[in-house]
């Protein structure tokens, strides 16, 4: 066999430079020489990545001081040097010489107020030219005091909204369509079905279900709604009960349908009174029988259901 010549061999060179030439270059880690970071009071779960080369130094410059000997790196033996500045207002990190493009390391600093936020943490992302040299970090402190009146004044403020709900749902007027005939029993405009024997009540339930029908449009009539529940409840319990709304799971468990929960006043303690549940939503459209669950306005008393059905459509 005849060797190569040297055309060919020219040949194969340059189709083995064009090869490694198409081969796609090493990715570039997803960090930025970052020169300012700002520290937000409330934690967002995001945490900031500044790139960092070997045998380089990147300062991160606070504008509050730093809490003695409060700084974490994780994992540690990758940085060839960590050390706060004069007056704990910086800190100086070197990654070692080995450290790899795309590697990590964490670093959490706690600061000495006190105040909120009480520290930091940042992503060392190791990058081979691209290293931060000097990183700026602001944060706004609050002091604890001031945090803890904004959350006694937000869980204030959500515990008058669910109050002024719970009132309006028992002054409002009477509901209209579907949910409406069902209130009044209007017969003429509804096909109604007893199920309170048919129902399978969960042992666990804080209300006691006396009786049952459900409803649905006669054929030609036109409602507002397209299904709906009326339950008579008794409350053994020692606190009134109000619903705050309710949900229709049907059988197959994929379809879940939320109803509007009206009634006229909160159930007294050892009192009964009456729950009329309804949804803009064509019963046939479900895979009944379905599951029924209600819940109150304020706090964990539930009422669960089984075996609800509607009449069936003509």
């Amino acid at each position: 066999m005849l060797p190569p010549s040297p055309g060919a061999l020219l040949a194969l060179a340059l189709l083995a430079g064009a090869a490694q030439a198409a081969e796609p270059p090493p990715p570039v880690p997803l960090c930025a020489a970052t020169s300012r970071i700002d520290v937000a009071a409330y934690s967002t779960g995001q945490v900031s990545e500044v790139c960092v080369s070997p045998n380089e130094t990147t300062t991160f410059a606070f504008d509050s001081r730093l809490a003695a000997g409060a700084v974490e790196v994780q994992p540690e033996g990758r940085l060839a040097d960590w050390t706060p500045g004069k007056e704990g207002l910086t800190l100086h990190v070197i990654p070692k010489g080995d450290f790899l493009p795309g590697e990590r390391v964490k670093v959490t600093v706690r600061f000495a107020d006190g105040a909120a936020p009480t520290g930091a943490t940042f992503w060392l992302v190791g990058h081979a030219a691209r290293g931060a040299r000097r990183v700026e970090v602001f944060r706004k402190p609050r002091p604890a005091d001031v945090l803890q009146k904004e959350k006694d004044e937000a869980q204030a403020e959500a515990r008058q909204c669910q109050e002024d709900k719970a009132r309006l749902l028992a002054e409002r007027k009477e509901p209209g369509g579907l949910m409406g005939a069902a209130w009044l029993e209007r017969e003429e405009e509804v096909e109604s079905r007893d199920i309170g024997r048919d129902l399978k009540h969960d042992p666990a339930n804080a209300l006691q279900t006396k009786a049952a029908k459900s409803y649905s449009q006669r054929k030609g009539v036109t409602l507002p709604g397209g299904m709906a529940v009326r339950l008579q409840l008794l409350n053994p319990g020692a606190e009134p009960w109000t619903a705050a709304g309710a949900v229709l799971k049907d059988a197959t468990g994929a379809e879940e349908v939320e109803l509007s929960a009206w009634q006229v006043s909160a159930i007294a303690p050892g009192a009964r009174g009456f729950v009329v549940m309804g949804a803009e939503r064509e019963p046939g459209q479900l895979a009944c029988p379905c599951t029924l669950k209600l819940w109150e306005a304020q706090g964990p008393r539930t009422v669960n259901l089984g075996n609800v059905t509607f009449p069936a459509e003509e």
